[in-house]
């Protein structure tokens, strides 16, 4: 992660087994090195993320679930209503991209993918903290769900239509399209992990590096700019989930027609 956490040193401590688990595993995928026992840490990180998301999942839906609490919204600012803001705004956020039915059906992902990244980020602005978006390999993890998925979804409401509208309107393109069309979908899920990395790694470095220089009143600005960027960050990979579901799911037989 280019930085020392907590769960850096708490990982150390059991420095043997992992880097006899991690020999196990070989070479990385992307850049083709050894693995070592500190690239347990943004599995680790990003596990704790899921674990976080599930315990306020449990805590939310046990306050919905008691009707008199649900009905009556909180007068203060609580879990539950932080949520449900910030569900509902990439619930309408889904339905300007998209219909509303489709915006319902696909909104599980798009949910998921806006609560992970989110509350993963968050931990850059906590100096000491994992950040699991920090690492490419979690990143990218992320993004090849997504575009996994929307090629999925894309194929399921289309079929073959799907592939088809790869190739371009007229037949006379084909082979100049296809290709061209191809590679352009294979670089979605790259901007999509590269953009969030590099943000949130930089971030983080920055905002570690004022703390070591000056722990007190100095690197305020700097937290400020990081709550933007964690913002920021959310909304863009979100969005871009968001469309590239919508662009796979829109009917492309009637668009043929």
């Amino acid at each position: 992660m280019g930085h020392y956490s907590w769960l850096t040193l708490l990982l150390e401590k059991f420095k043997g087994n992992l880097s006899h688990n991690a020999h196990g595993l070989g070479e990385t995928f992307l850049n083709g090195r050894t693995a070592t026992w500190e690239d347990f840490e943004p599995i680790t990180a990003s596990i704790l993320v899921a674990i976080l998301l599930l315990l306020i999942g449990m805590r939310v839906r046990s306050r919905l679930t008691k009707l008199e609490e649900a009905v009556v919204p909180d007068d203060q600012l609580t879990l539950r209503t932080f949520m449900e803001a910030f569900l509902g705004y990439f619930y309408d956020l889904s339905k300007s991209v998209m219909d509303a039915d489709r915006a319902k059906k696909y909104f599980p992902l798009i949910a998921s993918s806006a609560c992970f990244v989110f509350f993963a980020n968050l931990m850059a602005i906590i100096p000491g903290m994992p950040v699991a978006t920090s690492n490419l390999s979690i990143t990218a993890g992320s993004a090849l769900v997504v575009f996994i998925a929307f090629n999925a979804y894309g194929l399921m409401a289309n079929g073959g239509a799907y592939i088809k509208h790869l190739a371009g309107p007229s037949p006379m393109l084909y082979i100049l399209m296809f290709p061209i069309e191809v590679i352009s979908l294979c670089v979605r899920p790259v901007t999509l992990a590269v953009r969030l990395m590099v943000n949130m790694a930089v971030d983080h470095l920055v905002l570690t590096t004022f703390m070591a220089l000056v722990a007190i009143i100095v690197p305020i600005p700097v937290m400020l700019l990081g709550c933007i960027v964690v913002v920021v960050q959310t909304l863009v990979f979100t969005l871009l989930t968001t469309i590239y579901i919508g662009l796979a799911t829109e009917d492309m037989r009637h668009h043929a027609h």
